[in-house]
């Protein structure tokens, strides 16, 4: 089973020191700046390491040394996304160029049927929300409530002036459940990952780059009880200040007949999500963000 607690390493503090750095230094300085904290993490966070050095060397089959160096280059890419998150809350988003594939399809589900999304940690799940508003809807981020909630409150100071709000995910609370039926009845825009799960949720066991590996079966179960149609989005990095947002065209998935045919529905729609990531992955392979044993230990 993945082994992820339902947390991300870092802190409030980190985010406010780049927010410092954006602030009087700009972009580049706190890309600088980053390169430090790469070697503290390549040195110090021993289990990520092996996680990301696992998926290049044992998944990708690149060799150690490219593994390596991609191990480097996956944690250098994920504090320039996050570095680039903070930029755009603070409004230093007109130093960014976009291509948006898909946009007229969600502009569709947005005006007509609201619906779910289908993210996943590559790339950045915040500039893929960001980029939503340019559909003029509201967009309700489901998120798990452990995952660092002073972070959360944090950013969610910088998000009060956006459409945007967010739907938590207890593990001892269903209220979350409401949120999302009132959200999907008035026709707004459900954003939730695809790829991470506590311990003790109901998960579905595919094949993902060779091996075994758990997703859980909630993202894929709203849009068949909501009757919604649904997209799988990503928002990856290209270049220092260019991102490429990626949306499948979205798909309404028939009634289910009766719980077994619910459950063949679901899989075929994980079947095409994994398909999606695996295809976005090995485009962008730094941008795996998942830095935990994702796949099932006795593969």
């Amino acid at each position: 089973m993945p082994e992820w607690t339902g947390k991300t390493r870092g802190g409030v503090a980190g985010y406010k020191s780049f927010v410092f750095i954006l602030k009087y230094f700009g972009i580049s300085a706190a890309y600088f700046f980053l390169r430090f904290v790469v070697l503290y993490f390549l040195i110090f966070a021993p289990k990520a390491y092996k996680a990301s050095y696992g998926f290049f060397n044992k998944r990708l089959q690149f060799s150690p040394l490219k593994s390596f160096r991609y191990v480097s280059r996956t944690f250098y890419k994920l504090g320039q996304v996050l570095i680039d998150k903070v930029a755009f809350l603070s409004g230093l988003n007109k130093n960014y160029t976009f291509n948006f594939d898909g946009e007229v399809h969600l502009r569709k589900m947005a005006n007509e049927t609201g619906g779910v999304l289908i993210g996943v940690h590559a790339g950045s799940w915040e500039i893929a929300g960001h980029l939503l508003e340019r559909l003029n809807t509201k967009v309700n981020i489901v998120m798990f409530a452990d995952e660092h909630e002073r972070i959360r409150n944090f950013l969610s100071e910088m998000y009060k002036d956006k459409n945007v709000d967010f739907i938590l995910i207890g593990q001892d609370d269903y209220s979350h459940l409401y949120q999302i039926s009132e959200a999907l009845k008035n026709r707004e825009i459900i954003a939730i990952h695809g790829d991470r799960f506590l311990p003790g949720a109901n998960t579905i066991t595919k094949t993902f780059f060779g091996g075994k590996a758990e997703f859980p079966a909630g993202p894929f179960l709203i849009p068949l009880k909501y009757d919604v149609p649904v997209s799988f989005v990503t928002a990856m990095k290209e270049t220092s200040k260019h991102y490429h947002f990626y949306a499948t065209a979205p798909k309404k998935f028939r009634p289910p007949k009766s719980p077994s045919d619910r459950n063949t529905l679901v899989n075929h729609m994980l079947e095409e999500y994994i398909s999606n990531l695996e295809n976005i992955l090995i485009k962008y392979p730094d941008q795996w963000f998942n830095f935990y044993d994702f796949w099932k230990k006795k593969d």
